[in-house]
């Protein structure tokens, strides 16, 4: 057990910092037993700060000091001090300069923060506070420095090496080494510092920017990898054209490099310049990778790409501004993915994520305001609080300004903070600026933590032809926070007439040419508004586009759910109209008889759904997506996990069961065509044919089972053929499932990226993914503890996605989980402490399942060297 508590940092402790850093001179000697780093900081003391003479304190975590200079001066064992963690130096001029060499080990780097191997490749990452890792240095992101990098390694072994900027000098040197010097121009923080060096294939391509400069374009990756190039590099030319049409922003450097890593705690890193990549995030080929892989690999090059602004050129003054740079630039993600493809679709995108893990952040034991106030370890608040609802924060500004003022307000932000490191308030007060518009209430979304909740009743006068709405906003307790303030939300809607046309909203008798969709602002705790002119009581249509991150209650019929799903104009309300409407008919099934009836309306509106080809495809598709067990558990209180997955199953199966021709007709009409293409169309296509076939197999349809198998056999993309893998996992076809999972593996073993498919299907199945299989995974020869994408295969898919099976009544699940996560602590503490987060909202599950939900915490808790990321999380959850 640990006995010493890990320290608190607090936003209200923050100073700038006594010294400043212009420029950083660092040398790599790179060797296959570790490295050398020299470097040589240029320092002096900081005007702002109110300090004084102090000590220069620099970070440092597990370097081996070799030796240290001041001014050239090597300095004697007491004139500094290496505390491990710290370097100090007592006494040090105004303005100096410091050279310190440290020996690393990156061969044996498994928690991979700093500089690390993998797969025979030297790469780092540095945020949050991984450059520490490297030498010692002040690892806070408001010391911004200029840096000259130069790496030197063994030729043959190692013939790309690789670093931020721009390259200035190479050359060979003795013992068959050579050298290569980069220069970044650009002031930056150490989190933003990269280096590569491995035996890499280069894939190159030009962009012309806006005003004609010509940028060469740059990817490496493994040889094996070559051909997967092409979906990542396209995807970058079109971010770079999109930023400067919508944003304005132009790409400043002469290259830009992306790496692709097997090895990485993260899906990307926003290097200046040099951005690396977990492999899974930006390596694609029709037959390795499925088009939500595609559509994904486009958005995260678009998001790294986007923080050369949102990120690099303005960067974030202090840790607890993540959200700063993370939650803009996924807005800016978020949108350039809408404008690729489909805007509602983006948008049911974004909001499943949000209603079914954001909110549940936001309701567990490690709740915190997208600007934290205090934390432990940093890497803990890498969140979807941070991030998602860091950018559903910042939407909410452009909704309230409009896209013009926000537009404006960017701009400003940029020209006014470049080559700074600022926060939260100082994008605000851009906005305000720019806009004239006072968001001094809207401030409460970057302090008060929690998920608002917005209570809807409403009222029709027939005489006065008035009706009302009453919205009561309240905001839930969170830790550390109770009676939160009102916050600015504003709330998009529309009403409909019983044919379904989408009336005026008159907020006076007198108004003229109504709208008939408005913004309301809610800033107050209760607000009543009255539409005139009304004949008849119309149907609600409420938070339209999911325009702010809350909870909605209203007491919504299923006849006004069916309605709304058939005529509202708002694409994403139809597809929420479905979702609440399954929602209340599967929670109606929760614990009851097996012979309790299923709302026949259900099968009407699925049917309509599915055989209608003149509805949009990619909403029909979302629509045929019944609420996921997440979801519901979300939704629960004192959830029972085992009768949330019979209630479910029951309704898919009843669906299937009574659409079973329908499905077959509809798989054979989105049968493909002509050559593979990631098009809205395609996707939407490929989609529905793969959900019909999924159905069909969950009722034993032997027809179904046939079209499987063709479509493993005769796929010639992944999506078609992960497709039919995964309907056959899920099948009760033992024989076929083990025959197709051999069948995968073997052609596709040498694949990394696709073995971890492979993996993952099998763990995240509720058939499959029995306990014992899961032991047989991990045993397996392709499973590897030290590469976080095949953990998270396996462990995080078991734990995160087979919720049936986490969830056995005998707790087995809970305690392979607090097994594997202590394991896991000794070697990526990083990783682990993200793992054990099913554990952490132990006290949101029925009594039987919390008190051995418990216990594996407790087994966590108890564990001798407990790293201080998991000791914060479990313990957080642990405090009553």
């Amino acid at each position: 057990m640990r006995t010493n508590q890990p320290q608190t940092i607090y936003l209200s402790e923050y100073r700038v910092p006594a010294y400043l850093v212009d420029t950083v001179d660092l040398r790599f000697e790179l060797f296959e037993d570790g490295a050398r780093v020299h470097s040589t900081l240029a320092i002096r003391r900081n005007p702002e700060s109110e300090e004084g003479a102090v000590p220069l304190e620099l970070d440092g975590d597990s370097l081996v000091l070799e030796s240290v200079a001041l001014n050239g001066q090597a300095l004697a064992a007491g004139e500094f001090e290496d505390r491990g963690d710290k370097l100090i130096v007592a006494s040090v001029p105004e303005k100096f300069e410091l050279s310190v060499v440290t020996w690393i080990e990156p061969q044996n780097n498994t928690r991979l923060e700093g500089l690390y191997k993998s797969s025979g490749m030297f790469c780092t990452q540095c945020e949050a506070e991984g450059f520490r890792c490297i030498t010692f240095f002040p690892d806070r992101p408001d010391v911004m420095a200029r840096y000259k990098t130069r790496v030197e390694a063994d030729k043959s072994a190692y013939p790309v090496l690789l670093s931020n900027g721009n390259p200035i000098e190479s050359g060979d040197l003795d013992d068959g080494r050579h050298f290569v010097t980069w220069e970044d121009p650009f002031p930056k923080p150490c989190y933003l510092f990269a280096l590569v060096a491995g035996d890499l294939v280069e894939k190159r391509d030009t962009f012309t920017t806006c005003s004609g400069r010509d940028i060469d374009l740059r990817m490496y990756v493994e040889p094996r990898n070559a051909e997967k190039c092409d979906h990542a590099m396209d995807s970058l030319k079109r971010s770079m054209r999109w930023d400067e049409d919508v944003y304005g922003r132009e790409y400043d450097l002469d290259i830009f490099m992306i790496v692709a890593v097997d090895d990485f705690n993260m899906g990307a890193m926003e290097n200046k310049g040099l951005n690396i990549f977990n492999s899974s995030c930006v390596l694609a080929s029709k037959e390795t990778a499925t088009d939500a892989a595609f559509q994904r690999i486009e958005a995260i090059v678009a998001h790294e790409y986007f923080h050369n602004w949102s990120g690099n050129r303005v960067t974030c003054r202090d840790w607890f501004q993540l959200s700063l740079k993370e939650g803009f630039t996924v807005l800016r993600d978020s949108q350039f993915s809408a404008d690729m493809g489909s805007d509602t679709v983006k948008r049911i995108e974004d909001a499943t994520l949000m209603r079914t893990a954001q909110f549940a952040e936001d309701a567990g034991p490690m709740s915190h305001p997208i600007r934290p106030s205090s934390y432990i370890e940093i890497s803990n608040f890498y969140t979807l609080t941070i991030y998602e609802k860091g950018a559903e924060v910042v939407r909410m500004i452009r909704t309230l300004l409009g896209p013009e003022l926000f537009r404006k307000g960017s701009d400003l932000y940029f020209e006014r903070h470049d080559g700074q490191a600022v926060t939260t308030d100082d994008f605000v007060k851009a906005m305000e600026d720019a806009s004239g518009r006072d968001l001094s209430q809207f401030r409460l979304w970057y302090e008060q933590a929690g998920t608002p909740v917005l209570e809807v009743a409403d009222q029709f006068d027939q005489g006065q032809g008035v009706y009302r709405l009453t919205i009561r906003q309240s905001i839930p307790d969170t830790p550390g926070q109770a009676d939160k303030k009102p916050q600015h939300v504003p709330f998009a809607l529309g009403l409909l007439d019983e044919h379904g046309k989408a009336l005026p909203l008159r907020l006076s008798v007198d108004e003229q040419d109504a709208p008939t969709e408005r913004v309301l602002e809610l800033t107050d705790a209760e607000h009543v508004f009255e539409f005139h002119g009304m004949t008849e009581k119309p149907v609600p249509s409420l938070l339209r586009h999911f325009s702010a991150p809350v909870r909605v209650h209203y007491p919504w019929t299923r006849e006004q759910l069916l309605f709304l799903m058939s005529h509202d104009p708002d694409g994403f309300n139809r597809w929420d109209a479905g979702q609440r409407l399954a929602v209340d008919i599967i929670q109606s099934l929760v614990g009851q008889p097996k012979d309790t009836p299923v709302d026949p309306r259900l099968v009407t509106a699925y049917r309509h759904l599915i055989s209608d080809s003149s509805l949009d495809q990619a909403l029909v598709d979302k629509m045929l997506q019944l609420p996921s067990e997440a979801y519901l558990v979300e939704l629960a209180s004192d959830a029972d996990v085992p009768a949330i997955h019979a209630a479910r199953e029951r309704v898919l199966k009843h669906l299937a069961i009574a659409l079973r021709d329908d499905l077959v007709a509809c798989y054979r009409r989105n049968a493909g065509d002509g050559d593979y293409a990631v098009t809205p169309e395609q996707v939407a296509r490929r989609s529905l044919r793969n959900t019909a076939l999924a159905w069909l197999l969950l009722i034993n349809d032997e027809e179904g089972r046939e079209l499987a198998l063709r479509q493993f056999r005769e796929a010639d993309n992944m999506t078609d053929r992960m497709g039919a893998l995964r309907a056959l996992v899920n099948s009760e076809y033992e024989a076929d499932r083990d025959q197709v999972l051999g069948d995968f593996y073997q052609r596709f073993q040498a694949d990394p990226q696709v073995v971890e498919q492979w993996f993952s299907v099998q763990a995240a199945s509720s058939v499959a993914g029995r306990l014992d299989k899961i032991h047989a995974l991990l045993a397996h020869d392709a499973f590897d503890w030290r590469n976080p994408n095949k953990v998270r295969s396996v462990v995080g898919a078991f734990a995160g996605q087979n919720l049936s099976g986490f969830h056995a009544e005998d707790g087995s699940g809970y305690e392979f989980l607090a097994d594997q996560v202590c394991r896991l602590d000794d070697i990526n503490p990083q990783i682990a402490a993200r793992l054990v987060t099913p554990l952490a909202r132990w006290k949101k599950f029925a009594p039987a399942y919390r008190s051995k939900m418990k216990a594996a915490l407790e087994k966590v808790r108890d564990k001798s060297g407990l790293s201080k990321d998991v000791y914060e999380v479990v313990h957080k959850s642990l405090v009553d």
